[in-house]
C-alpha cells in the first residue's frame, strides 16, 4: 500500500540514493492507520547515510534545497510540489525539559534512531526502494491497537522534552489513539516541564489540537485532545485559569456539566474558526466564582482573562482582539430580553463579528445540555439580520449609501466625518428607508455641516 502513496519524485530519489532511504513518522503512521494522506503531505525521510550524500543525490535528481542544518543532519527539499525533510540516523541527549537536543551523535543503527523519537506509532520505517516496512519498536501493532506508547520509558521521553506533553494530546486528537497507562503516568509526573517550553510552541500545538478535526474529519478530535490535556494535568500548567473550572458545578436547570466539561463541549460543537473563543468563552467563571461566589460579570472578566491568556501564548494580535470581543459578547440576550433596535445596533457596529458570535452562541447553547436544536437567541438575531437585509438597512459602513468624501462635499468638517458616518449608520440600521443617498446628504447638511 505504501508503494502507491510514495510520490514518483521521492521514489526516484530513493532508487538513485546510495544507501537505504526510509519514510518515517506521521505519514507512515497515517498510512498504516488507514487515514487519507491529503493532497500534499509532508514527507519525513531518514537514512544512515549523511546529509552530504543525500544533498548530492537530490541535486542530481533536480530537487531544490530549502535549508540545511548540518548539526542535526537535516536537509529540507522540494520538487514538483513535494516537500521532504531528510534527517540522518542519530541519537539525541537533552537538558531536562528543553525542546532542542543538547548533544547529537550520528549512528547507522535504525533502532537507536527509533528510540530518539517520541511514540512508537511515529517510529515505523518504510524502506522506499525495497518496498518493506521496518518496525524496530513494535509501532505497527500499537497503530493497530490505536495506542500512544513511548519509544522508551515515559519518564525519559517526557523528561527530555516538555513539548512532547502537548504533542501527546495533539496526536491523540488527530489520530484517535489514546495514551497507554505508562504514557499517562509519565506525562502527569512531568507536566510541570511544559513551563520550560516557549509559549509560541505551546500556542502552535494548541492551535493544531483545536483544529484537529480537520486532519481526518473526526468531529470528536478536539474534545478528545482537551481531555488528554486535562487528564495528564498539563492543562493546569498551560491554562490554569481554565483548569479551575474542573468540578465547578453550574445550575442544574441550565447545565448538565461542570464549567470545564461545558467548555470542552462548547469547543466540540463550535466551527473551527471560533475554537479559541469557544475554549475561553467561560474562562471568567472560575475567577468570578472564587471572588464573588457567583458567575455574574463572567463575560466581562472573561474578556480580560482571555486577552491575558492569548497574549501570554503570543497569539496573533487579531486573534487576541477578536477572541476577547466574542467572549465579552457571548452572553448578550441570553434571556431574550434585548430589544430589536439593540440587536440592530450591535449588527451595524460589530458586523464583522456577527456570524462568529452567532456560532459561539449556538455552541454555548448546545454545550449546556448537549442540545443541538437552534439556540433561541441565535434564531432571534438571525431573523433580525435577515429583516434588515430585506429593508436594505445597512449592516456595515460598506452598505451605507454615503461615504466620507460625499459628506465633506456636503459641508461636514473632515474631523467629524467618522463620527457622522457612525451616527448615520445607526440611524439607517433602525430604519432602512432612510438609507438613501440624497436623503442622507440633506440630513447631514442640515444637522452636521458648518
Amino acid at each position: 500500500m505504501m508503494k502507491q502513496l510514495i510520490p514518483p519524485v521521492l521514489r526516484e530519489l530513493a532508487e538513485r540514493f546510495g544507501a537505504p532511504l526510509y519514510a518515517v513518522g506521521g505519514t507512515v503512521r497515517d498510512c498504516l492507520a488507514g487515514f487519507p494522506l491529503g493532497e500534499r503531505p509532508d514527507w519525513d525521510v531518514s537514512s544512515p547515510a549523511d546529509e552530504n550524500e543525500l544533498l548530492r543525490c537530490a541535486e542530481r535528481c533536480g530537487w531544490s534545497v530549502r535549508s540545511v542544518f548540518r548539526n542535526t543532519g537535516t536537509v529540507k527539499l522540494e520538487k514538483d510540489g513535494v516537500q521532504c525533510e531528510f534527517t540522518r540516523f542519530r541519537s539525541d541527549k537533552y537538558v531536562r525539559g528543553v525542546h532542542a537536543p543538547s548533544e547529537i551523535e550520528f549512528t547507522d543503527d535504525i533502532r537507536i534512531d527509533a528510540r530518539r523519537r517520541d511514540f512508537t506509532a511515529n517510529a515505523v520505517y518504510y524502506e522506499i526502494k525495497a518496498d518493506a516496512l521496518c518496525d524496530p519498536l513494535g509501532g505497527a501493532e500499537d497503530i493497530r491497537k490505536k495506542i500512544m506508547r513511548t519509544v522508551v520509558s515515559a519518564r525519559k521521553v517526557f523528561g527530555e522534552d516538555g513539548l512532547r506533553l502537548m504533542r501527546l494530546a495533539r496526536l491523540c486528537a488527530q489520530t484517535g489513539f489514546m495514551p497507554d497507562p505508562e504514557a499517562y503516568a509519565g506525562a502527569r509526573e512531568h507536566a510541570a516541564l511544559i513551563e520550560d517550553i516557549a509559549p509560541e510552541r505551546i500556542f502552535t500545538e494548541l492551535s493544531l489540537l483545536l483544529s484537529s478535526d480537520l486532519k481526518h474529519g473526526d468531529p470528536e478530535a478536539p474534545y478528545r485532545g482537551l481531555c488528554v490535556l486535562r487528564d495528564t494535568e498539563v492543562l493546569k500548567r498551560v491554562l490554569p485559569e481554565l483548569a479551575l473550572g474542573d468540578g465547578l458545578a453550574q445550575r442544574a436547570d441550565f447545565h448538565s456539566h461542570d464549567v470545564l466539561e461545558h467548555t470542552f463541549r462548547c469547543v466540540k460543537y463550535s466551527p473551527p474558526e471560533i475554537r479559541f473563543a469557544a475554549l475561553l468563552h467561560d474562562c471568567g467563571k472560575p475567577f468570578c466564582y472564587f471572588r464573588d461566589g457567583n458567575f455574574h460579570a463572567h463575560a466581562e472578566e472573561g474578556k480580560r482573562i482571555a486577552t491575558e491568556i492569548l497574549t501570554r501564548l503570543k497569539a496573533p494580535k487579531k486573534l487576541i482582539k477578536e477572541t476577547g470581543e466574542l467572549v465579552a459578547m457571548h452572553m448578550r440576550d441570553f434571556n431574550l430580553q434585548m430589544r430589536e433596535n439593540g440587536v440592530r445596533k450591535l449588527i451595524a457596529e460589530r458586523g464583522e463579528l456577527f456570524f462568529p458570535l452567532l456560532a459561539l452562541m449556538q455552541a454555548d447553547y448546545s454545550a449546556c445540555k448537549d442540545d443541538l436544536s437552534p439556540a433561541p437567541a441565535a434564531v432571534k438575531w438571525r431573523a433580525i439580520y435577515d429583516k434588515m437585509e430585506r429593508e436594505h438597512a445597512p449592516r456595515s459602513l460598506r452598505e451605507l449609501s454615503v461615504n466620507g468624501r460625499q459628506l465633506q462635499a456636503a459641508g461636514v468638517p473632515a474631523e467629524r466625518t467618522g463620527a457622522v458616518l457612525h451616527e448615520l449608520l445607526l440611524l439607517c440600521a433602525y430604519d432602512g428607508k432612510l438609507n438613501d443617498k440624497d436623503k442622507l446628504l440633506r440630513y447631514a447638511a442640515k444637522h452636521y455641516a458648518t
